[in-house]
């Protein structure tokens, strides 16, 4: 990790060698400003070194999602007739500071981060959009995600978030100036003034997690208990496990 950190560190100083020696090396006056490319869950989750190829003057993109910016990917290829971004939407998100396995990309963010972006959207808007804790959005995301996830797997992931957010929320005091097109920035200079600094184990909230997973789980046990009592008895109607 510190090596990858030394790499990314070194693509930010290379960035702006080249803005101040590429008019310089044409006989041209003036310098240029160096552009940064990290999205906003990236710098939600903390993906990113400090001091590293983010740091720049402007963001274009540093108020946008990663899966907004994949939509905007898919219109421009469609509308502007430029083939290259179908290969650009294809590929895999990938910060590219592990050495190629066998010639192939052996590094991805979503590894990396233990998330999908897809799930760190959700994370974002129920933060900053709807205003939730970790305990408030478990409570949204059981319910949202109950096709695909356990409320167990919920906990861990909201947990998981959580933790990660907790301990890289620093970087966003530092953050690249970005074009506000959205209400999820995490922004913490200008879009989004909340605490810096917080206790990585949110004790109290995961606790009420816990609590809640506990009464989850217990009450699934009992309408799936009442559900087979029914049965038995010949219960005329039965919805989701429990008599009616």
């Amino acid at each position: 990790m510190a090596l990858q950190n030394i790499q990314a560190r070194l693509r930010m100083v290379l960035s702006y060698l080249f803005a101040q020696l590429v008019l310089w090396a044409r006989g041209r006056p003036g310098g240029l400003l160096v552009l940064g490319s990290a999205n906003v869950d990236e710098a939600l989750r903390g993906y990113m070194t400090k001091y590293d190829c983010s740091s720049a003057d402007i963001n274009p993109i540093g108020g946008i999602s990663k899966t907004d910016l994949r939509k905007f990917i898919v219109y421009a290829k469609d509308k502007f007739q430029i083939g290259i971004l179908g290969e650009i939407y294809q590929a895999p998100p990938t910060a590219e500071l592990e050495p190629l396995v066998q010639g192939k990309i052996a590094q991805t963010d979503e590894q990396d981060m233990g998330m999908s972006y897809n799930e760190l959207s959700q994370f974002g808007r129920l933060r900053k959009v709807e205003n939730c804790g970790p305990f408030s959005m478990y409570c949204k995301l059981v319910q949202t995600w109950s096709d695909t996830c356990s409320p167990k797997q919920v906990s861990e992931k909201v947990k998981h978030f959580f933790r990660c957010y907790a301990i890289n929320r620093h970087k966003m005091t530092v953050l690249t100036p970005s074009y506000h097109a959205e209400s999820y920035s995490p922004d913490d200079n200008r879009f989004d003034l909340r605490p810096f600094l917080y206790r990585a184990n949110w004790s109290w909230q995961f606790r009420a997690i816990d609590k809640q997973l506990d009464y989850l789980t217990s009450a699934k046990r009992s309408s799936s208990s009442s559900g087979n009592v029914a049965k038995k008895s010949g219960s005329t109607k039965i919805r989701t496990g429990v008599t009616v």
